[in-house]
């Protein structure tokens, strides 16, 4: 994924569409069980963004609040038509939102650079632990960014 590329994406039903208006700054396949559920499959990919480059471009979000397996409370945004997950975000103002990385028009060039919460993924899903860095749970949020820029530059 070229970092400099400004990104748009949207919700299955084309309610919701957003803009992606600076670089990533980390990107990653997450097992939790939350991330099963949401994205009806073995796992989520979470893209990291600044909250101020994140643009609703047309439509409007819908919000509710679980908890991940890590405890830590989450606020998902959501389309209200469709159901489509957008993305996740903490209530504290200073972090970044995960934007569900299946949601942008144009996945080809998404290759995470970790897999976390591996204890809970399904034994036949493929990981190769020898190119992607693995993490039983979840590890500091500087981890998985320092892992991108080391990929990708700094953001």
């Amino acid at each position: 994924m070229n970092s400099e590329t400004l990104r748009e994406g949207g919700c299955q039903c084309g309610h919701v569409r957003y803009r992606l208006n600076g670089p990533p700054l980390t990107l990653y396949a997450c097992h939790c069980r939350d991330c099963q559920k949401q994205s009806a499959s073995a796992f989520g990919m979470s893209l990291w963004v600044r909250r101020d480059d994140f643009e609703i471009v047309s439509g409007e979000l819908s919000f509710w609040t679980t908890r991940g397996d890590s405890g830590a409370e989450k606020i998902c945004a959501f389309c209200r038509h469709c159901g489509t997950r957008i993305h996740h975000a903490s209530d504290d103002d200073r972090t970044p939102f995960s934007v569900k990385a299946g949601t942008l028009d144009d996945t080809s060039g998404l290759q995470p650079v970790a897999h976390i919460w591996t204890k809970r993924a399904q034994p036949w899903a493929l990981i190769d632990r020898e190119r992607q860095p693995c993490f039983a749970e979840e590890p500091e949020d500087e981890e998985l960014m320092r892992l991108w820029q080391a990929h990708h530059g700094s953001a």
